[in-house]
């Protein structure tokens, strides 16, 4: 969606209590992400976002770039442009870049690798080779995969970033990001492809050509529901982590970056992603796929459409406190036949008080063709007496 929204609707109100006392969000709890200079922490579930420093500064992801590269790959995967079983071979010109170079799997020149290995040695112990030949293997040459990234980063709304390689090398500041970015990055990649996230991200390292590799990830095995995502390290750009959890349907979101050490890193990412799930409650207001409300339609075989929610929507707020959500759907409208079932057409925001409004998005609940002659007449007879 693009724009301001016109239409909106209210729903609603549905009052919150919680009956659990206890954590308490004060800057006093805080002090432990301290080691990151730039934090976010967002509650995916509800959009909201629970914690925020410096998440509009840029900075060089490094190693987080990758993320770019897998979520490329799987949109890729979901075109029907490339398949795991696909197979590249190492480049004379790679190997003499990369062989040798940072984290790596070792890749030999001219030996086909798999799609699906190359993207496990990615997620899994940050590979800038593999990065590198998937990159030449899926585009014909790393420029071509790098301005794929970065249009793929404009479609989703990463409005102050900009990639300059695919594995997050150091490029004179060419690379840059935000926490904000990194987080509608993992959103996408999350809610887009579920099922290729759960494969390839939260494993604990890989084993290619006998060597054994561990994966660096500071919450996975640590923090309940960690998951992944991906931590970064140059001397540039410092320690930074992005990271997601996921408890009783509730999913985080997390940014740790241009920490000057890894435990600095490691203790804030931890601390942060704890302190999101205890010092929160959360109601789930609908299930993922549950009627939320109607969207006006023009020029369409029906006047309206259902939206529903594109995933579970809940409502996150501090623990102990008693509140009521403002719940209002909004969109550009009215909306254009005609509409595909599951197309994202719209936004429910969820105000609460004390909290900047989030919004998650809504689907529509059915297709809607276009109208037929007689089906436009109706219509706009309908329409003079709304």
């Amino acid at each position: 969606m693009t724009g301001i929204p016109r239409y909106f609707a209210m729903v609603p109100a549905l009052a919150l209590a919680s009956a659990a006392g206890g954590a308490d969000p004060a800057p006093e709890r805080i002090q432990p992400f301290a080691g990151a200079p730039i934090a976010l922490l967002v509650d995916l579930s509800s959009g909201q976002v629970l914690f925020s420093r410096e998440a509009d500064r840029r900075f060089m992801p490094a190693s987080i770039t990758k993320v770019m590269t897998a979520f490329l790959a799987f949109e890729l995967m979901e075109e029907g442009k490339l398949s795991p079983g696909q197979s590249y071979a190492m480049s004379e010109h790679a190997y003499r870049e990369w062989h040798g170079k940072g984290s790596r799997m070792f890749l030999d020149r001219g030996e086909p690798v798999t799609v699906e290995t190359l993207l496990l040695g990615i997620a899994s112990v940050s590979a800038n080779d593999a990065s590198v030949v998937l990159a030449e293997g899926a585009a014909g040459s790393v420029d071509n995969w790098v301005s794929m990234m970065n249009a793929k980063a404009r479609e989703i709304g990463m409005t102050d970033s900009h990639f300059g390689t695919p594995n997050g090398w150091m490029d004179e500041g060419r690379t840059f990001t935000t926490a904000n970015d990194l987080a509608i990055l993992a959103r996408e990649m999350i809610a887009r492809h579920p099922d290729l996230y759960r494969f390839y991200f939260g494993r604990e390292g890989m084993s290619y050509r006998g060597i054994a590799q561990a994966n660096h990830d500071p919450i996975t095995g640590r923090v309940e529901g960690a998951d992944g995502i991906k931590t970064g390290f140059t001397n540039q750009a410092g320690y930074g982590f992005l990271g997601s959890a996921e408890r009783d349907g509730r999913r985080l979101i997390m940014v740790a970056a241009t920490a000057p050490t890894p435990r600095d890193r490691n203790d804030a990412s931890i601390a942060l992603m704890e302190w999101g799930f205890d010092a929160f409650d959360t109601r789930a207001l609908y299930p993922r796929g549950g009627y939320v409300g109607e969207a006006l339609v023009q020029e369409g075989a029906r006047g309206t459409v259902p939206l529903v929610a594109a995933g579970p929507i809940h409502a996150t707020y501090p623990r102990g406190a008693e509140i009521t959500p403002r719940l209002t759907i909004r969109y550009d409208g009215p909306l254009q036949a005609p509409l595909r079932e599951g197309e994202r057409v719209a936004e429910l925001e969820i105000a609460v008080e004390g909290a900047p409004p989030s919004r998650v998005p809504l689907l529509a609940g059915q297709a809607v063709e276009e109208a037929n002659g007689w089906q436009r007449l109706v219509n706009g007879v309908v329409g003079m007496f709304r």
